[in-house]
């Protein structure tokens, strides 16, 4: 065996024989060729605009002249857009009366506490314990603060807190009416009227117009508004007071705490918040102007709260068949039978028990008691006139 020198170059000698080891394959020469200027990008085409599906066959009915359903169609688009607009509308009404409603409500909505001890009826010698209970309320011409009855009855004491200060004021209540749940309030301190305003009384709204309850209800400490608009306007059960008289049904939420406050329309006050329907969603009653407007008319002029008029009796519908036959009355009939009446009223010199009452001032009563004036069928078959303000019969055989 003969060695080299390590110093020589170490050269590897591959069989080409061998497959592990294939021989390099050669590599094509290469040609060059002239390079082209990049092309500039095409304009994409731009998409056509196409007309709404109504109004395409508006067009298409009206080219074939077949039928008139493309105008049907057009005017049943333009119907939706006009539903549509007057829904944004709406909403936009309900958002500037709501921003309308804060920027009054700062000055003249106040934070009422109440400590309250009840009668205990079971033990008459002693009186509950004592509660604390919280409402709203709101200024009123006069330097008056005008709120539910039901805020500061059975009250030992009445605070009364303005928006934005820390600082609370004795209050007296002037008057309170439980029959139609108001109450009215004065602070004798002049440093608590200063930066109030008071709010005005409106009218009474129509249905679907938008409103702003304002109030503190329960969850927080600030000034709340909730908005929603007109549902139903009707005689309604007061539930403090167990009567019956006119409220309105709004689909905003009131909540305890918000009782006393207003609900603002275009800047003037159309009821007050005082219960809500419990078991429902967003169903709340608010007293309107006509009940506010006598309350505090009777308590201007008298001093104190005088109470709404009643007729001083009780009727029973006549919607039974029998009970129509019995009383002879015609298929053209209706009204309401008399079951009883209060010796004390003005009824009792005028009408008798089992008299029919058919109208009131000349509207119909229907059977089922809806009505507001009264004509009535007395005993014995006469027929008669009765006008609340005159107060006088008219006997016609």
């Amino acid at each position: 065996m003969k060695f080299e020198p390590f110093d020589k170059a170490f050269k590897v000698k591959v069989n080409p024989k061998n497959n592990h080891h294939p021989p390099p394959t050669p590599t094509p020469a290469t040609t060059t060729t002239p390079t082209r200027p990049p092309r500039p990008p095409r304009p994409r085409p731009r998409p056509t605009p196409t007309l709404p599906p109504t109004l395409s066959l508006f067009y298409y009915n009206n080219n074939n002249n077949n039928n008139n359903n493309g105008g049907v169609s057009i005017r049943r688009w333009l119907s939706t857009v006009a539903k549509a607009k007057a829904k944004a509308e709406t909403e936009l009404e309900l958002e500037l009366d709501a921003y309308s409603a804060i920027e009054v409500a700062l000055d003249s909505v106040v934070k009422i506490f109440t400590v309250s001890t009840s009668p205990n009826y079971f033990l008459p010698w002693q009186n509950k314990s004592q509660r604390e209970t919280m409402g709203s309320g709101f200024v009123i011409p006069g330097k008056k603060i005008l709120t539910n009855a039901h805020v500061v009855a059975d009250h030992s004491f009445v605070l009364v807190r303005k928006h934005g200060s820390p600082t609370k004021y004795k209050a007296v209540v002037k008057a309170v009416g439980h029959e139609c749940d108001l109450a009215i309030l004065v602070v004798q301190s002049d440093e608590f009227w200063e930066g109030l305003n008071s709010l005005q009384l409106g009218d009474v709204p129509f249905l679907q117009e938008a409103v702003a309850v304002v109030g503190y209800p329960q969850g927080g400490d600030n000034i709340s508004v909730t908005k929603g608009v007109v549902s139903r306007v009707e005689p309604t059960q007061y539930v403090h007071g167990a009567t019956q008289l006119m409220a309105i049904q709004i689909d905003a939420a009131i909540n305890p705490g918000n009782s006393g406050g207003p609900a603002i329309m275009a800047n003037k006050v159309v009821g007050v918040a005082f219960q809500n329907l419990s078991g429902a969603e967003n169903i709340g009653y608010i007293i309107p102007v006509p009940v506010i407007k006598h309350f505090i008319a009777g308590v201007e002029e008298r001093g104190k709260y005088v109470g709404f008029c009643s007729l001083g009796l009780s009727c029973q519908p006549t919607e039974n068949t029998q009970l129509r036959n019995y009383f002879q009355m015609r298929a053209d009939m209706t009204g309401v039978l008399v079951s009883k009446i209060n010796p004390l009223s003005d009824a009792h010199k005028i009408l008798k028990k089992d008299d029919i009452i058919l109208a009131f001032d000349g509207v119909p009563i229907a059977n089922d008691g809806t009505g507001s004036n009264f004509l009535f069928l007395c005993g014995g078959g006469v027929v008669a006139s009765f006008t609340p303000s005159e107060m006088n019969l008219l006997w016609l055989g």
